[in-house]
């Protein structure tokens, strides 16, 4: 608009000077002629010679030229309102279609925002799934990535990446809901890890036969605090500082022992864990799914082992470092 604007005054003055010039005109009517011409409102007189004619020619195309130029700006302005929902909506698909091992979160109300507020900040990736307008204007104000449709269909599963993806999380408001959603993606990803919500311990069971890997009871887990903090409030104190919810820097984490790490064979105490990383085992789950809670320094680590660790965000990186995967060196 700023140029088509500048075009106008450009060509208006460049008129008046030639009409003043030509046709031996005031400076105010060059200066009107030139206006109505290049506004294509009409010609007052008739051009008394040729370049006055010549003149009034260039005015028209001139104005013809700025008019096209403001209503190609006006459509192209409409245009992007009217398809820049589209345009954002095939964006967001195509990042969607280009994720791995990413997290599904079908529900997205008061759990399953808090579900994503966690992802967020440990950087994990995931896709929402809601038919909710307000759970998708939420969505979209966090710049969640999110499709709109329900997690009992299997289309709409598929859509969010279903067989891409890592993990699921079924936090809808609806138990009939969160048990079809965990049926749909079972059968499709028997691999996949599905954690749902229940409202009580009858549905946590159902989900449970459905496949579900875990079952979380919002108002159980909610209860037992509340009870915890009145009966227990050091021991909830003390939790919540070594959790990090308390506002402390201490973290845990889970590493898998891997073949490639070179370190399947060795104990705590031959690898010095402490001493090197700073970071502590807590625990141990074995590959036939047995938690060893106390390990002790001489038990021996193999692989499919997964370690639980506590420690501040630094110690656990050189934990995981040292259990990294080496490359193999050519002789």
């Amino acid at each position: 608009m700023l140029y088509a604007l500048l075009g106008a005054v450009a060509v208006i003055t460049g008129g008046t000077v030639a009409l003043h010039s030509a046709a031996d005109e005031s400076w105010l009517q060059a200066f009107y002629r030139a206006v109505v011409t290049s506004s294509l409102t009409g010609l007052d007189t008739v051009p008394a010679n040729t370049a006055t004619r010549l003149i009034t020619i260039a005015l028209v195309l001139a104005g013809l030229t700025i008019f096209a130029f403001i209503a190609t700006i006006l459509v192209e302005a409409i245009a992007r309102g009217v398809f820049s929902g589209a345009l954002a909506e095939r964006r967001r698909r195509r990042t969607i279609e280009q994720l791995q091992d990413h997290y599904i979160i079908c529900g997205y109300g008061r759990v399953g925002r808090r579900v994503a507020e966690e992802f967020r900040e440990s950087g994990a990736k995931y896709v929402v799934l809601d038919f909710n307008l307000d759970a998708l204007e939420f969505a979209r104000e966090h710049g969640d990535l999110f499709i709109e449709g329900n997690g009992t269909k299997d289309e709409d599963l598929e859509a969010t990446g279903l067989s891409r993806a890592k993990g699921l999380v079924a936090s809808s408001d609806s138990d009939v809901d969160n048990l079809y959603i965990t049926l749909s993606a079972r059968t499709a990803r028997p691999d996949l890890l599905i954690v749902a919500r229940a409202s009580d311990k009858d549905v946590a069971e159902k989900l449970r036969r459905a496949g579900a890997d875990r079952v979380v009871q919002p108002y159980l887990t909610a209860g037992r605090e509340m009870a915890a903090l009145v009966l227990k409030p050091q021991v909830v104190a003390f939790i919540n500082a070594i959790t990090g919810t308390g506002g402390g820097d201490l973290q845990y984490e889970e590493i898998e022992v891997a073949a490639a790490s070179g370190q399947a064979g060795k104990t705590i105490r031959a690898l010095r864990i402490r001493h090197e990383t700073g970071a502590v085992i807590v625990a141990v789950r074995r590959r036939d799914g047995a938690f060893d809670t106390t390990p002790d320094p001489d038990a021996v680590f193999e692989v499919g082992d997964v370690m639980i660790a506590a420690g501040s965000s630094g110690e656990l990186r050189a934990l995981e470092e040292l259990f990294a995967p080496r490359e193999t060196v050519a002789g």
